[in-house]
């Protein structure tokens, strides 16, 4: 019964969605422009979490520069929303057009040579259209995204179909190797993307870097994967040409990771990536509570830990 009425749930908030996707993005973007007063001014959505993000990580910015990159985010924040609505319902003509990827060539040499490759990103502008990517890469290559479930079963089951909508492989983050290891087996060639900006939880915490100007923890299993499978690993480098337009750009970070250092494709990555928020704060996405874990509570906990078991 319970299954029965999630599924129902989740029929009725797809049409719903559905057909809110057909309306032209023009009207979308109408829609858009309304939401942003009500979210800005009254809701005031994780206003004090996005203000903080930006006042530490510009440290050197006057505080109206701050508050115009601040509306600037909340501006395109609520296009995103639209943008992700039509998602549902876009062509593959209408996407081509708005989503343009460069550089994809020599990408598409490694994979046309049987090697694997992954894709770096972030959350810059509006990485649900980048599951449009396997529309441009050698045919029979499986392109698979690494996502984190949602806890609501009827938003995660809409967002899986979302993201497969250009053929793209939905892979939770606690699968990623094993689903490698099948793809391998298989003898298919295939390109693995990972959003890889996200908080890590405090187990996973291995590595601290400076970015933004502030001391973080940062997720390191995109290498680990990357090393150990030695797969040729991109950066996308995102840039919105215009309202409704992005251009992502490819740029390699290492042809073998295995040859690296260890952590050191973790700081290419992370220095592509500041590199672009600096260039255009406003599209990353500062609600998210990024720096809540501090060195200093992770050393208290672990030794703690360590005292513990001794």
């Amino acid at each position: 019964m319970e299954t029965g009425m999630k599924t129902i749930g989740y029929y009725i908030f797809f049409f719903f969605w559905y057909a809110l996707s057909l309306l032209p993005l023009r009207l979308l973007y109408v829609f858009s422009d309304l939401l942003y007063y009500p979210l800005y001014y009254v809701a005031r959505y994780r206003r004090r979490v996005v203000r903080k993000n930006l006042t530490n990580s510009f440290p050197d910015k006057p505080l109206d520069d701050i508050i115009h990159i601040e509306k600037e985010f909340y501006s395109y924040f609520c296009d995103y929303l639209m943008e992700t609505i039509k998602l549902l319902s876009m062509s593959e003509k209408q996407m081509r057009k708005r989503m343009v990827f460069e550089g994809i060539d020599e990408m598409n040499a490694y994979l046309a040579q049987g090697r694997s490759c992954c894709l770096y990103m972030g959350h810059y502008c509006n990485w649900e259209w980048v599951t449009s990517f396997p529309l441009h890469i050698e045919k029979g290559v499986i392109a698979g995204q690494i996502y984190h479930k949602l806890e609501n079963k009827t938003f995660n089951s809409l967002f899986e179909d979302l993201r497969s909508r250009f053929h793209a492989v939905n892979i939770t983050m606690n699968e990623t190797l094993r689903k490698i290891i099948e793809f391998r087996r298989d003898g298919k060639t295939i390109v693995i993307g990972f959003i890889a900006d996200q908080v890590p939880l405090w187990h996973n915490i291995h590595y601290w870097t400076d970015f933004l100007n502030q001391d973080t923890p940062v997720l390191t299993g995109a290498e680990r994967i990357a090393r150990q499978v030695g797969f040729t690993s991109f950066f996308l480098d995102m840039t919105r040409v215009k309202r409704g337009y992005y251009v992502g750009k490819f740029v390699k970070l290492a042809e073998d990771p295995k040859a690296l250092p260890e952590y050191q494709l973790t700081e290419e990555y992370f220095r592509e990536l500041e590199k672009v928020i600096n260039r255009t704060p406003q599209y990353w996405l500062w609600t998210h509570n990024r720096w809540k874990r501090t060195r200093e509570e992770y050393n208290a906990r672990f030794s703690e830990d360590a005292a513990r078991d001794n």
